[in-house]
This record gives C-alpha cells, structure tokens and sequence, in this order.
C-alpha cells in the first residue's frame, strides 16, 4: 500500500505508513488472523506460565519451558508480521489495534478491535481506546482511496 499525502497534511514520517479508513478496512482481513493467532498464543502463554509456577508432579519444568520459549518465539513473531504491515498491537487478549493515520495535518489512530466487523473509530494519539470517536467525523480528505 503507497503512502498517501496532501497539501494540507503533514508529510508523513520516513519510512512509516499512514493508513485511510478504506485502506485499513482493506488490511482487516489479514490483521485479523493474525490478531486471532496472538490471542491464541498469548493465551497459551499464560496457560504455560501457570503450569510452569505450579507443575503437576509428572510434568517436566524443563518441557514446560521449552514449551513456552515456542510460544513466546511464535508470538513474537505475529507481533513482527503486524509490524510489517504498519499497524501496532495495543492489548494481546483483546485484540486491539491501532492503524496510524492522519487528522488535521496531525498523527491520529484508527482503532480497531478484534470483535468488530470494520474500522469505525479513531482517537487522538494520547487519548487511547477511552478517547474514540466515530470515523464519520474524519475528514473526507483524511480518507484517500
């Protein structure tokens, strides 16, 4: 996906991708899997630890981490693939993600989280997930096709 920009917007960062709600919409389907695959793993991290402080007598410690090195190893990886595709993971058992974006010649997020269909909010970078607000307030020059 080609960086977007125009007069009126702050050159973006070198090397860094700003995301319209279409093109963001666009990435869902494989952010999706991949957000699915982190909560899956996460989740089987957690799991890990657990056993790991409080081992049944006929499990291994040692298998236990071995186990969890895996998993950690595979999470990390997700984590990277998103990366890649310019999106940052904000919380690993919910699924939530932001999309940088830009607002007013200013740096913004599209939020999104795992249960939700599309990208239909936005906050402010220091507002966070408390702060959203409806895409529909976004400039339509904000949203390049």
């Amino acid at each position: 996906m080609a960086t977007h920009s125009s007069s009126t917007v702050a050159p973006p960062v070198r090397g860094k991708k700003f995301f319209s709600v279409v093109e963001a919409n666009r990435a869902l389907p494989y952010v999706r899997r991949v957000v699915t695959d982190i909560r899956q793993s996460y989740r089987d991290a957690l799991t890990l630890q657990h056993k790991m402080q409080f081992p049944m007598p006929e499990q291994s410690v040692r298998d236990l981490d071995a186990q969890y090195d895996r998993v950690m190893e595979k999470l990390n990886t997700y984590v990277d693939e998103l990366a890649q595709v310019g999106v940052e993971l904000k919380d690993y058992e919910v699924g939530l993600i932001d999309f940088p974006a830009q607002h007013d010649g200013r740096e913004v997020c599209l939020c999104w989280k795992l249960d939700e269909q599309d990208i239909t909010t936005w906050h402010e970078l220091e507002a966070g997930f408390a702060g959203r607000q409806s895409v529909a307030g976004l400039h339509p020059c904000d949203d390049h096709k």
